[in-house]
C-alpha cells in the first residue's frame, strides 16, 4: 500500500486535518523501532533526525516545526530501505480533537517565527511542550469535544472577562475536581497562569539607577553603581548588600516587533492592518481616520520606500500618569507608555484589545524631565524596525514573509506630559508650544493671562484699535509660523543638561538662557531618523483642553467660589488696565464691594441652571447620572469628569445658558460650544476646520470683552490652534486621551500585591495579552470580539404581520 506523505507539505497545521491524521500514521507506523529507552529519531526541521526524543515528543515537535525536507524514505521510523515505499502500517481513521481552536491558535503562534520553513528550522526553544502536551491530552476520559488546554483557555477567559478573583478561580477548581476526580486540569490558578504566559509574548525587566539616571541596560548591564551618580545599583540593609540582590528601581519593557509580528501572523487580523491603505476616503475633503491627515500623507511623500509596502505599520504613543492603588491616600505615579497601530480600521484601532503596552515606567515618583531615559529601549527599537525593519510572516497573502517597518507618527499626552515628551515647558510667558516665542501673554497678580489674540487678527481689521479690549490698540503682526528646521535651529542651541534626581548631579536646577526659550531639552524622540520632519509631533490633547475650558465656563456661570476665575484679583485687573469701569472694586464704608458682573447667573438663574442639569435624561449609555453633580442647594456643579464635561460642553451648556445671560455673551458660548461639537465628530471636513480657525480667533476676541484677562488660562488658548492640528491629524477621536485613559483602568485591576504593583501588572497583561489572543478564535463561548451590544434586543415578533413586529425587547412579563 502507498505511503501518502503529500500532508509533510502542509503549511497551516493547525486547520489541516490532513496534516494531523498523517501525522498520526506516521506515528502509529513508527512505535514498534523506539529503542529500548523509548527513543527515536526526530524528522521535524530542527532536529532533522539528529536528535532523539520519546514518541509524545516526536508529535509536538512534528507538528511545531514542520516535517524535515529530503527525508523521503522512512527509514529509521519503519519503512524499509530498498526504496519501495509500497508498504505501511494502516493508521487511525481521525485525530483527537480535530475541531478544537486551539490547533488553530497555536499554529499562528508558531508560523510568527518566519525561519520556521528554513533548514534548521527555528532556534531551540521547548517552550510550546506543555501546550502541546495539554492539547494531546482529554478533559475527561471519553470526552473528546475538549481538550485539557481548550477547557483551561476558556475557563481562564471567563475569569478575566468577569473579573473573578484568583482565590475564587482556585476554589472553582478545587470544586472541579471533587465532582470529577478523572478530569486533568491544573490545580491552582498560578499553574494556569504559567501556562497562559507560554502564549504571551512576555517583557523585558531593566534595572534602573534610583535617581532616574541612567539604566542599568546594553553598556551598563553588568555595573553595580550607577555610571552618573555613582549610587549603588541595589537596595542596602544597614549599609551592606542584602543577601539577594534587589534593585531599587526596575523598568519593564514589553518588545514592540513580536507584538506587530502577531497581529500579521494570525489571519484574524492580518488583513485589517491594510485597512488604511484600502478604506481611506475618496474624497479630499473629508477626513474619518489619520491616513487622510496632511501629516500622513506628507509623511508618505518623503518616505516613498516606506510607504510603497502598505503592510508597514504607522505608530501613536500615549503616556500617562495614574495611582495604582485607587483612591487611598499614598502618592504614587506609575507611568505606562501605550501604542495603537493606526494601520487599523478606525472602528477598532482605538479598542483595548489592540493597544500596546510598551513600558511601565516605575513609580512612586513620575519621571518627569527624566522620561528619555526611560524610553530608550523602545527608541532602540523604533529605530531598528526603521532602519532594518523585521521579517514577518504575513497570514493574508499565504504566508509570505516581508520585511517589515514601523514607524512613530506622533504623541497623545496631556500638557503636562506633553512638556516632558517634547522638552518645552508648558508654563511661563512662552507656554504654546505652537505659537513658540510669539504666544500672547501678559502678567496679572498672581499668574500668566495668555491674553490678546486680537494679534492673531488682520493688520486693518477694527478691532485691532478698540481700546475696550485691554486699553491699547494692538499693533503686533500674527504669530509666526514656525517650520520644522526653525525648531531644530532653536535645539542646537539648547545645553544638554545631566539626567537624574541626584542632588548633586541631575537635580540641580538649571536656569535656561534666553537663546533656549522654553526648551528644557532635546527629545529622544529626534534619535529617530524621520522625526525631524514630522509637522506634527505632539497632539494637543482636546479631551483636556475642552475639560479644562467647561470648568472654566461653568464656574465663572455660576460664581463658584471655588472654581471661578472672576476673583477680587481679577478685578484689580481691570482697574489697573483702566477698562470696564463698571466691574471695579469699590468700598463702601469699611467693606470692598465686588459689583456684579453681567456674565454671571442671578441666584434665581443659578438654582435654575441647575435644575435644568438635574432634570436632563439621556440614552442609556450616552452619559453619566449628571444629577449626583449638582450641589444640594442648586448653587453649583461638583466632580465633573472629562467625559461630563464633554456633554456638558456640547449638549446642555449652548441650551441652558441661553435665556439666563446676555444675548452677545450666551451667543459667543454657543459658537464655542458648536466648534467643539464639529472638532469632536467621527467625519471631519478640511474646509470646516480652515473656516472655524479663522471663526476661533473671532470668538476669543469677543470672549476678551466679556472676561477678564485672568480667564485666559493656557488651556483657552490652546483651543485656537485644534483646528489646523485637526486638519494635520485628522480626526480627534484617534488622537486624544480618552481610549488610554480608559485603558488605565485595565491596568489598574491587574494590581493584586499592593507591595508589588508594576509587577502585578506586568504578570497580568502578558496573561490577559495570550486570552486575548486565543479568544479571537472561540465561537461558542462569550468574547470580547463577540459580545452583543449593551443594547442589543434583537427582534422579538409578537404579531403574524409584519407591521406590527416589534423591533425591541419588551420591558415585564
Amino acid at each position: 500500500m502507498t505511503i501518502d506523505k503529500s500532508w509533510t507539505t502542509i503549511r497551516r497545521r493547525g486547520s489541516s486535518n490532513e496534516f494531523w491524521n498523517g501525522l498520526q500514521h506516521f506515528l502509529q507506523m513508527a512505535k514498534p523501532f523506539v529503542n529500548d529507552r523509548g527513543f527515536i529519531k526526530c524528522p521535524c526541521r530542527r532536529c532533522l533526525n539528529n536528535a532523539s526524543h520519546q514518541l509524545e515528543d516526536l508529535e509536538s515537535h512534528i507538528f511545531r516545526n514542520g516535517f524535515m525536507f529530503g527525508y523521503n524514505q522512512w527509514i529509521h521510523h519503519g519503512e524499509p530501505a530498498t526504496g519501495n515505499a509500497g508498504t505501511t502500517v494502516a493508521g487511525p481513521s481521525g485525530g483527537i480533537h480535530e475541531r478544537d481552536e486551539m490547533f488553530d491558535v497555536l499554529d499562528d503562534i508558531i508560523s510568527e517565527d518566519v525561519d520556521e520553513d528554513a533548514v534548521g528550522g527555528p532556534s531551540s526553544n521547548d517552550q510550546y511542550d506543555d501546550l502541546f502536551a495539554a492539547l494531546r491530552s482529554e478533559l475527561y476520559p471519553g470526552v473528546s469535544s475538549f481538550s485539557s488546554l481548550n477547557f483551561l483557555v476558556k475557563l481562564m477567559h471567563l475569569k478575566v472577562l468577569n473579573k473573578w478573583t484568583n482565590k475564587s478561580f482556585d476554589e472553582l477548581l478545587k470544586l472541579l475536581k471533587l465532582a470529577f476526580p478523572k478530569i486533568d486540569l491544573v490545580e491552582s490558578h498560578y499553574e494556569a497562569k504559567k501556562l497562559m504566559t507560554k502564549m504571551g509574548l512576555g517583557y523585558s525587566s531593566i534595572h534602573v539607577c534610583k535617581n532616574d539616571c541612567a539604566l542599568f541596560w546594553k553598556e551598563n548591564s553588568l555595573k553595580d553603581t550607577c555610571p552618573v551618580c555613582s549610587e549603588s545599583r541595589w537596595k542596602l540593609q544597614s549599609g551592606k548588600r542584602s543577601g539577594k540582590n534587589v534593585p531599587h528601581k526596575v523598568l519593564r519593557y514589553f518588545p514592540v516587533g513580536p507584538r506587530l509580528k502577531r497581529l500579521f501572523a494570525t489571519s484574524k487580523t492580518a488583513k485589517l492592518m491594510r485597512w488604511h491603505s484600502t478604506g481611506k476616503s475618496k474624497d479630499n475633503d473629508v477626513m474619518r481616520h489619520p491616513v487622510d491627515g496632511k501629516s500622513w500623507q506628507e509623511f508618505d511623500k518623503r518616505h516613498l520606500q516606506f510607504a510603497g509596502d502598505v503592510r508597514n505599520v504607522r505608530l501613536g504613543l500615549a503616556a500617562d500618569g495614574f495611582n495604582p492603588f485607587g483612591n487611598m491616600s499614598l502618592s504614587y505615579s506609575m507611568w505606562p507608555v501605550v501604542l495603537t497601530t493606526y494601520n487599523l480600521p478606525p472602528w477598532i484601532c482605538m479598542k483595548a484589545e489592540y493597544l500596546m503596552l510598551s513600558l511601565l515606567i516605575p513609580g512612586p515618583q513620575s519621571p518627569g524631565k527624566d522620561m528619555d531615559v526611560f524610553l530608550r529601549p523602545l527608541i532602540d527599537e523604533l529605530k531598528e524596525l526603521w532602519v532594518h525593519g523585521l521579517d514577518t510572516r504575513d497570514a493574508a497573502s499565504e504566508n509570505s514573509v516581508f520585511r517589515m517597518s514601523a514607524a512613530l507618527l506622533w504623541t497623545v499626552n496631556d500638557f503636562p506630559a506633553r512638556s516632558s515628551l517634547s522638552g518645552w515647558s508648558g508654563q511661563g510667558y512662552r507656554a504654546c508650544p505652537t505659537c513658540n516665542e510669539d504666544t500672547p501673554s501678559m502678567r496679572v497678580i498672581g499668574k500668566t493671562a495668555y491674553f490678546g489674540h486680537r494679534r492673531f487678527l488682520p493688520t486693518n481689521h477694527h478691532w485691532r484699535s478698540n481700546l475696550q479690549f485691554d486699553g491699547r490698540t494692538e499693533r503686533k503682526r500674527p504669530p509666526r509660523k514656525f517650520s520644522t528646521t526653525d525648531i531644530l535651529e532653536q535645539l542646537r542651541r539648547v545645553k544638554t543638561g545631566i539626567p537624574g534626581k541626584h542632588p548633586s548631579y541631575g537635580g540641580v536646577k538649571r536656569k535656561r538662557g534666553d537663546d533656549e526659550l522654553n526648551w528644557k531639552k532635546k527629545s529622544i524622540f529626534y534619535e529617530l531618523p524621520y522625526w525631524a520632519t514630522i509637522e506634527l509631533k505632539h497632539n494637543l490633547d482636546v479631551m483636556h483642553i475642552e475639560k479644562n475650558v467647561c470648568d472654566s465656563l461653568v464656574g465663572i456661570l455660576l460664581a463658584d467660589p471655588h472654581k471661578s476665575k472672576d476673583t477680587d484679583n481679577a478685578r484689580r485687573d481691570l482697574a489697573k488696565l483702566g477698562i470696564r469701569h463698571e466691574l471695579h472694586l469699590f468700598e463702601d464704608g469699611n467693606k470692598l464691594m465686588k459689583p456684579a458682573a453681567d456674565y454671571t447667573f442671578s441666584d434665581a438663574n443659578r438654582r435654575k441652571f441647575c435644575r435644568f442639569i438635574r432634570s436632563v435624561k439621556f440614552p442609556d449609555g450616552f452619559a453619566s447620572n449628571l444629577s449626583k453633580n449638582v450641589a444640594q442647594n442648586d448653587s453649583r456643579l461638583l466632580g465633573l469628569k472629562s467625559h461630563d464635561c464633554h456633554v456638558i460642553m456640547q449638549r446642555l451648556l449652548p441650551v441652558g445658558c441661553r435665556s439666563l445671560v446676555n444675548k452677545n455673551i450666551w451667543s459667543t458660548i454657543v459658537e464655542l460650544c458648536t466648534f467643539f461639537k464639529q472638532l469632536c465628530a467621527s467625519t471631519v471636513n478640511v474646509s470646516d476646520m480652515v473656516e472655524a480657525q479663522n471663526q476661533l480667533v473671532l470668538i476669543l476676541c469677543k470672549l476678551e470683552r466679556i472676561f477678564p484677562p485672568a480667564f485666559f488660562d493656557i488651556m483657552i488658548h490652546l483651543v485656537l490652534h485644534l483646528p489646523e492640528e485637526a486638519i494635520l491629524g485628522g480626526p480627534v477621536h484617534m488622537r486624544w486621551m480618552y481610549p488610554f485613559e480608559r485603558y488605565l483602568k485595565r491596568l489598574k485591576d491587574y494590581v493584586r500585591n499592593a507591595a508589588k504593583p508594576e509587577g502585578s501588572i506586568a504578570e497580568g497583561f502578558v496573561v490577559d495579552e495570550a486570552l486575548t489572543f486565543c479568544s479571537r478564535y472561540f465561537d461558542d463561548v462569550e468574547t470580547r470580539f463577540n459580545r452583543p451590544d449593551r443594547n442589543d434586543d434583537g427582534i422579538h415578533p409578537t404579531r403574524q404581520l409584519s407591521v406590527f413586529e416589534s423591533q425591541c425587547k419588551p420591558l415585564g412579563k
